[in-house]
């Protein structure tokens, strides 16, 4: 069997994408996904070589997408307190771009996707994406307060992952756009926290 065209690849992930997110991730089979995707089940094999390898993958892209629309956002504000509002608006802005993808991400815990089937080189992407995730905050942390500190990372988590994920969840969990006023909500809460520096370790 000839190796399926990228484009193919793609237009496949999307599919599963959307499945995952309508499903649920225990919901979703070789069977359903190539019916889904008109595609026999040998497709899926021979391009993932396993199920559990496919959702590692989308789950990968679409981190992978989301970080680098979110560093894009946060880079383009030169305020560093505007920058942390972009980076926390980043999923609701992320939505209306790819909406399967950030029900994805905000919605299924990324442990529901990956299991004992992922490839060393998939399970060292993950780690490299985290790893990207962190420095991002650091660079934050940096221009607010000149700190690169665990407890300046713990406020900025707070402001780039606990509150969005607090605030937009719900919307995307039943698939309705994010509103206007959440988002208001989040950049008011987001410029109240980074009001309070993070306190110092003694």
């Amino acid at each position: 069997m000839a190796r399926p065209r990228v484009h193919d690849l793609e237009r496949l992930l999307d599919v599963a994408e959307r499945l995952v997110v309508d499903v649920g991730p225990r919901g979703v089979t070789v069977r359903s996904l190539a019916v889904a995707a008109g595609v026999p089940n040998g497709t899926i094999y021979h391009a993932f070589g396993s199920l559990g390898a496919l959702l590692a993958r989308v789950w990968l892209r679409a981190a992978t997408d989301f970080l680098a629309f979110q560093t894009e956002l946060t880079d383009q504000e030169e305020d560093p307190v505007e920058a942390t509002v972009a980076a926390a608006d980043a999923p609701a802005a992320f939505a209306g771009r790819r909406p399967a993808a950030a029900r994805l991400l905000l919605t299924v815990k990324k442990e529901q996707l990956l299991g004992p089937q992922v490839p060393d080189d998939l399970a060292g992407a993950l780690l490299a994406l985290d790893k990207r995730l962190v420095a991002l905050l650091i660079r934050l942390a940096a221009r607010l307060w000149d700190r690169h500190d665990a407890q300046a990372v713990e406020v900025l988590t707070t402001c780039v992952v606990d509150l969005p994920t607090a605030l937009f969840r719900r919307a995307l969990t039943v698939g309705e756009p994010i509103s206007e006023d959440s988002r208001v909500r989040l950049a008011t809460a987001v410029r109240a926290v980074l009001l309070l520096p993070p306190s110092r370790k003694d």
